[in-house]
């Protein structure tokens, strides 16, 4: 990936959207996520992971904003791998919680399971 985009996304504390489709339907929703050796990762549960369990192609879209004003906005296209590994759950918890509440703690992480989306295309423009 673009190393621009790469410094953009890695270490904001964001919020992104995960875009899912099934059945035709898009099903877009905001999570929080995790940028860590070139994929994406979001911990999850529900709609969203069946979803990319039914078609692991997905959309995440990016922005850094100061209320109205937008400074930056990635979107990314990629596959989506749905990792239920408890050890793998708990590393990708902690590093979240650490990026967006400050904590190293791994959190509750029953029923969520790690969507990781290796990253097909970006692109980033700035305003």
């Amino acid at each position: 990936m673009d190393p621009e985009i790469e410094s953009l996304i890695a270490d904001a504390s964001l919020s992104a959207h995960l875009a899912t489709a099934v059945d035709g339907r898009p099903h877009v929703t905001p999570v929080w996520y995790d940028y860590h050796d070139g994929h994406l990762h979001v911990l999850t549960g529900g709609k969203k992971l069946g979803n990319v369990r039914r078609n692991s192609r997905v959309a995440v879209s990016i922005e850094q904003a100061d209320g109205p004003d937008v400074e930056w906005s990635v979107s990314l296209l990629g596959t989506a791998e749905v990792v239920e590994n408890p050890e793998r759950v708990r590393e990708v918890s902690r590093r979240i919680n650490a990026k967006y509440r400050g904590e190293d703690e791994a959190g509750d992480t029953s029923g969520g399971a790690v969507v990781d989306i290796a990253i097909g295309s970006a692109t980033a423009q700035r305003y």
